[in-house]
């Protein structure tokens, strides 16, 4: 038997998130075209034969540190290389940035086997073009493999998912068998509501709200949920809403569609916006909001 912690990490919107829920067969993290969805570390719990892999899926790693919220974004993100048994670095292009040097000392530190899987490899015009960036990418650290994926299609996951089997270490498992993640059914609720408000908002503020669940009430065949959607300003409270409402109604219906699917139950959703000046800018704020720790 084999058991171990596998962090996911990679610069924002390379497809960590499609990467974790592709291989669990199931959604656990929220995803957009966005960069930064993502913005708590989430395990995904995963059983195979004879082996128990934990993912840890995290926020994108990047440089700028201009609010708080990034800064919690970072540290989220770095912690997830501390006491990992593999780390899967996802890269995106076949080019490497200014960025990628930094990264590649944070994998010096962590010390662990590290796979680097190159995904969208589906949306390459020759799978030929891959093979000049496996070399350069040889000689810039001491990968233990470098795998072409594509999330999105499931290309060659079964590849990554042997190569990581190989690499735990043995040990009993570390959850039980029936748990998919460690996150509590109120924190997916509020991820599912914010997922759409990204997709729909994309342009109009993508990064200026969050979600707080206010009331998880479980009455029979009915689950009641009061919903806080926090802006910063009074002007994106108007766009949130939108006009005669249709942004809210819409996120509203496409959020409860999800949840009753996770949940398996019907669900009532109160959906309401409120004005919080400044919660990503102080670091009391996010801690109150579910960002510490």
């Amino acid at each position: 038997m084999k058991a171990g912690f596998v962090a996911i990490i990679g610069q924002p919107n390379v497809g960590k998130s499609t990467l974790l829920n592709r291989i669990l067969g199931q959604k656990l993290s929220i995803t957009s075209r966005r960069p930064q969805t993502t913005r708590h570390q989430i395990l995904g719990i995963k059983n195979v034969d004879q082996a128990q892999i934990v993912f840890v899926d995290t926020p994108g790693m990047h440089g700028k540190e201009k609010r708080a919220l990034n800064r919690y974004l970072n540290r989220t993100a770095n912690t997830s290389l501390v006491g990992v048994d593999v780390i899967i670095w996802v890269v995106d292009s076949l080019t490497w940035h200014e960025f990628d040097a930094v990264i590649i000392e944070k994998l010096k530190q962590a010390k662990s086997p590290v796979i680097l899987a190159i995904n969208k490899t589906d949306q390459l015009k020759s799978k030929a073009l891959v093979l000049p960036f496996l070399d350069a990418a040889k000689n810039r650290f001491e990968f233990n493999e470098l795998i072409p994926i594509s999330a999105l299609k499931g290309n060659n996951l079964d590849v990554l998912e042997r190569k990581i089997t190989e690499l735990l270490p043995n040990g009993s498992s570390i959850f039980p068998e029936d748990m998919i993640t460690d996150r509590p059914e109120k924190f997916r609720v509020s991820e599912m509501i914010r997922e759409k408000l990204v997709r729909r908002l994309c342009h109009e503020l993508p990064h200026a709200l969050t979600v707080i669940i206010e009331r998880f009430e479980k009455k029979r065949s009915l689950i009641h949920i009061v919903a806080v959607i926090l802006v910063e300003r009074e002007g994106q409270k108007v766009i949130v809403i939108g006009r005669n409402g249709e942004n809210l109604k819409a996120v509203g219906q496409q959020a409860r569609e999800d949840i009753e699917g996770m949940l398996e139950a019907k669900v009532f959703l109160d959906l309401w916006v409120k004005v919080k000046r400044g919660w990503s800018d102080n670091e009391r704020s996010l801690n109150s909001l579910g960002y510490g720790g």
